[in-house]
């Protein structure tokens, strides 16, 4: 697993922010935009990227479809439209974001446990 922080929920997220929790560059997120139908972050009177929270949710699973999954980009397209037509999309992306965050508290909680049974003096 990739050393991702928790994810915390807000309303919107800058694309930093998502490029922070998906581990991604902020040049692959605007190619998605491009590639994939179902990622459209909405602008902000000043012109700058806002994603939501279904927006991050989507980046993160459409992640794990091409690099853990190993999917090209049409076929991670294809199997975004099945979960579509099958109404599993949204479920599919909070999953992720589950999976996500529960991977983050593990990796805390480990690094604690790890700080606190080493010998003092040592």
């Amino acid at each position: 697993m990739t050393d991702q922080p928790p994810i915390a929920k807000k309303v919107y997220y800058s694309i930093g922010e998502v490029c922070e929790l998906a581990g991604l560059k902020a040049h692959v997120l605007r190619y998605w935009e491009n590639q994939f139908d179902v990622l459209k972050p909405t602008k902000n009177r000043a012109g700058n990227r806002v994603y939501r929270s279904r927006d991050v949710e989507l980046v993160l699973l459409i992640r794990h479809l091409l690099y853990e999954n190993r999917y090209t980009i049409e076929g991670a397209n294809q199997k975004l439209l099945e979960m579509r037509r099958g109404g599993e999309l949204k479920e599919g992306a909070k999953t992720k974001v589950a999976s996500e965050f529960l991977s983050g508290i593990k990796r805390e909680l480990e690094e604690l446990r790890d700080v606190l049974t080493t010998p003092a003096g040592g």
